[in-house]
């Protein structure tokens, strides 16, 4: 008996990784621009406002298509504790990624950033009990070793600001362990509001006393523009999720490195050294490996 699936779903299932391939490379071309635009806004006001700037576009756009009115479930949680300590982690993550970016080639940031599901792996083990095999410890102990020919610890080149983005990337790896922990307790709708809302007010707390008046309309259409790049992104992210699995989009993540270098060097004229490129491809590399590594375990 030919238990293979019929020519005409073969075809659909590859027309969907295709189109969620494609959606994947717009989400981090998206991101890209996110983090360009963040970059470019430094320049006019503190950095802390521009992270304003992206959690009041994305509560706005969240509150228009997840109403409190329409959509009262989205706004309940059944563990509170948790949804606001994931969401601080998210501003904290995004904060220090934004402040970074003042003083950071695009380049430079993205590359450190790519040790995220390298931590995520790590911290895994003690917050959620997975175990930890030889090959993907190495894979992980090689990550942190591109992350520090990027960062040049102790050397000439070393900018301390590295450390804030490395920092950022703790925080988001632990925010991504908190979400799956999450997963199983609340709708995805209720972590999406409480990601924004959460990240709305700590930073709305301090904006009288950072806030410096944009000096022309295109640095509001930038304020609004880091808040829709990070909406259209993520959007395009989730559609990419229901139209292929993981372990197919993952490795075009790693082309938002390419989007970061060349919106370096067109807007602000950077051009990246070979540590941030010899890290960069060292981590990727690793990622990579730990993905298949994972793809293995699963088959």
């Amino acid at each position: 008996m030919n238990d293979r699936p019929p020519p005409a779903v073969k075809a659909d299932t590859r027309r969907n990784r295709l189109i969620g391939i494609l959606l994947m490379c717009c989400a981090v071309l998206c991101f890209a621009f996110l983090d360009g635009t963040a970059k470019w806004l430094n320049h006019s006001m503190p950095s802390l406002q521009t992270v304003w700037a992206r959690y009041a576009s994305n509560v706005l756009i969240v509150c228009a298509v997840l109403s409190p009115i329409t959509h009262p479930r989205a706004y309940k949680t059944s563990r509170l504790t948790l949804q606001l300590t994931r969401s601080f982690l998210l501003f904290f993550s995004t904060a220090m990624n934004f402040i970074a970016l003042r003083y950071l080639q695009l380049a430079e940031a993205i590359s450190i950033s790519f040790i995220t599901p390298l931590l995520v792996a790590l911290f895994a083990i003690p917050i959620l009990g997975e175990r930890v095999g030889l090959p993907r410890l190495m894979a992980i102990l090689v990550g942190f070793a591109g992350v520090l020919v990027v960062v040049q610890p102790g050397l000439s080149g070393f900018n301390p600001a590295a450390l804030l983005t490395l920092g950022g990337c703790v925080g988001y790896g632990l925010y991504s362990i908190l979400t799956r922990m999450l997963a199983s307790h609340d709708p995805p709708e209720t972590t999406l509001v409480f990601s924004g809302l959460v990240g709305f007010g700590l930073v709305s707390l301090i904006l009288p006393f950072i806030w410096v008046t944009p000096p022309n309309g295109l640095v509001i259409a930038g304020m609004v523009g880091v808040g829709a790049f990070a909406a259209l992104g993520h959007y395009c992210m989730i559609l990419a999720h229901q139209r292929a699995p993981a372990s197919t989009l993952m490795p075009f993540m790693y082309t938002q490195l390419i989007w970061m270098v060349l919106i370096g060097y067109i807007g602000f004229g950077d051009v990246p050294d070979r540590f941030t490129l010899i890290g960069g491809a060292i981590v990727i590399v690793s990622g990579l490996y730990l993905l298949w590594q994972e793809k293995k375990k699963s088959v």
